[in-house]
């Protein structure tokens, strides 16, 4: 196969998720992050302000890292926790499809983020800039239980969707 196309596909995959997801932690800031904030809080974050800061830093950090292929693992790990996270507490009560605003939407950019770090952003990136190579079946592996690691982590320390808010 032709090595330009695959790097070029990375790039698109990269750039679409990647500016995406930063995307929204911008939007969070834009829209009223006190807003965001109380948002959190009615659905069991809570302090629901400090939630609508780490998200909307995380995705505006992890988007920009992995629209750039930048430690594209560790990026892509990250990634997978915001949308763990998203899926759990916004969109898990709401089946899968996302016309019902189901979780089906950032499964689908989940798995696309680990499967830059199976497959590495391609030589059209910051990694391949800097000599890092980091991907394979254990560094997606390793994405996963990081991604679920920190989402089940901060679920379990913040979450408490039955308490009055």
């Amino acid at each position: 196969m032709d090595q330009n196309a695959i790097d070029m596909g990375l790039l698109i995959l990269r750039l679409t998720i990647g500016v995406t997801l930063a995307l929204h932690g911008i939007a969070k800031y834009r829209g009223g992050i006190d807003g965001v904030g109380r948002w959190f809080k009615s659905e069991g974050l809570s302090p629901g302000l400090l939630h609508a800061h780490l998200a909307a830093a995380s995705e505006i950090v992890f988007g920009l890292a992995v629209g750039a292929g930048l430690l594209m693992p560790l990026s892509s790990m990250g990634y997978v926790g915001v949308m763990i996270t998203a899926g759990w507490v916004g969109h898990r009560k709401n089946g899968f499809f996302i016309i019902k605003d189901g979780w089906e939407y950032v499964f689908v950019l989940a798995v696309a983020a680990s499967v830059l770090a199976l497959l590495g952003p391609g030589s059209w990136s910051v990694d391949n800039s800097l000599g890092i190579e980091m991907s394979g079946i254990g560094w997606f592996i390793a994405t996963w239980l990081g991604g679920a690691g920190s989402a089940i982590a901060l679920l379990l320390t913040f979450y408490r969707p039955d308490v009055d808010q």
